[in-house]
């Protein structure tokens, strides 16, 4: 009996090593729309390889990832890391875990499955950190874009996008005195004001100088930047008086509902649209935000292997998964967003999704503030909190020397 019992015990044991051992914890924010579809496509995609491995799906709902970035943070500090996990590229990653020592290097993943030179240099210096690559970029999206509804563009006698803040102001006010709202926004979750904030801040500074904010080679008390405050009070005048209780979801479904004119966002909600079952260039249209033609606000979904990572030969597969050409054109042209590899598949992606790779491999490439990849976390927090009351209280000499503030508080040039 004595040896039917340990031989039991045994038995168990194995067993849930056998379990434990084929589970694969993928933390994100990805819960909605365009967002979750590509998600569960790449699951779809790895279970083709890897039946026997069950995935937990640790997605925590949020806009930009703003509660899920509060939930990753207390478990990585805790010692309790996801297996893999969504990060921005750029400084949300590398100040906040490469730095700190909770991050393994991905390097010889990529040169072992031959993608190490399948991304642009310029994409891989971000998520790199003392010559290592610390996270793999799933995707590319753009930020600095405006999306509207063609049959309102069409009653307010738009012929042409607009190029220059004159016009497109012009616009808005046409729709807003034909009863629709001009430029929806939801900012129930705060990001968004940021969002649009820093695509106005580039239109002003030029993507040269904005570049130069973060290396220290230009000034945050420039003129171009209370400039932008004072068009960004404009904008105000057009957007829906219940901003304050919607999500950026709610603020682009008024394109769809008929109810307001446009909506700038990054593109994501290009996928958000087509799961409404929207046509790219038929029901709605885009263009750069006036005055950042030129440029390319970069947003990239990167999956990193964290220290301790409790199944992470199955996050090893993972992250080889993510860096292949199959994973990028499965999950990109779902998502609404660009893959980051330069040997991509173009002819599977809409014709929303082509201007947008034509233009990333043309414009400079400038980096977003609130999607991490600009600057450190504090500035960030500081930043969208004081946009957020600039909102509410619209006071640009105020807010234009808290933004100084915050600059110097961290360590950037503020003179």
């Amino acid at each position: 009996m004595k040896k039917f019992v340990i031989l039991f015990l045994s038995i168990l044991l194995s067993l849930s090593v056998f379990s434990q051992e084929n589970i694969l914890e993928v933390f994100s924010w990805w819960t909605g729309g365009g967002e979750a579809e590509g998600l569960q496509a790449l699951f779809n995609l790895f279970h083709k390889y890897y039946p026997d491995i069950k995935i937990i799906n640790a997605a925590v709902a949020g806009g930009a990832g703003t509660n899920a970035k509060a939930v990753l943070k207390t478990r990585m500090l805790g010692k309790n890391p996801p297996d893999s996990f969504q990060v921005h590229a750029g400084m949300e990653l590398t100040d906040t875990y490469v730095i700190p020592g909770l991050m393994e290097p991905i390097t010889w993943i990529l040169k072992e499955i031959g993608a190490y030179d399948k991304f642009p240099k310029d994409l891989i210096d971000i998520v790199s950190y003392k010559g290592e690559i610390y996270s793999v970029p799933v995707n590319v999206h753009r930020a600095n874009v405006v999306f509207y509804n063609k049959e309102i563009a069409k009653k307010i006698g738009m012929k042409k996008v607009p190029t220059t803040w004159p016009e497109l102001l012009a616009y808005l006010d046409k729709a807003q005195k034909m009863g629709y709202v001009g430029i929806s926004l939801g900012d129930k979750n705060k990001w968004t004001s940021l969002h649009l904030f820093e695509s106005i801040m580039l239109s002003q500074l030029g993507p040269e100088k904005y570049n130069n904010l973060w290396k220290g080679k230009a000034s945050f008390n420039d003129p171009d930047i209370k400039q932008a405050l004072l068009i960004f009070k404009d904008v105000l005048k057009y957007v829906n008086s219940d901003h304050s209780a919607l999500t950026w979801q709610d603020a682009t479904r008024m394109l769809f509902e008929g109810k307001a004119f446009c909506n700038m966002m990054g593109d994501w909600a290009e996928g958000y649209l087509k799961t409404l079952n929207w046509k790219p260039g038929e029901d709605f249209g885009w263009f750069a935000l006036p005055g950042t033609q030129n440029a390319f606000m970069l947003v990239s979904d990167t999956f990193g292997l964290p220290k301790n990572a409790p199944h992470r030969e199955n996050a090893i597969k993972w992250i080889k998964l993510l860096a292949s050409v199959e994973a990028q054109d499965t999950f990109n042209p779902i998502k609404g967003s660009i893959p980051a590899r330069i040997d991509a598949d173009k002819s599977k992606y809409d014709v929303y999704l082509k201007w947008s790779m034509d233009d990333f491999s043309t414009k400079a490439i400038t980096p977003s503030i609130i999607h991490g990849s600009a600057a450190p976390e504090a500035f960030v927090t500081a930043l969208m909190d004081a946009i957020n009351i600039f909102v509410t209280k619209q006071n640009v000499e105020k807010t234009f020397k808290e933004i100084l503030w915050i600059a110097e508080d961290n360590g950037y040039v503020t003179d």
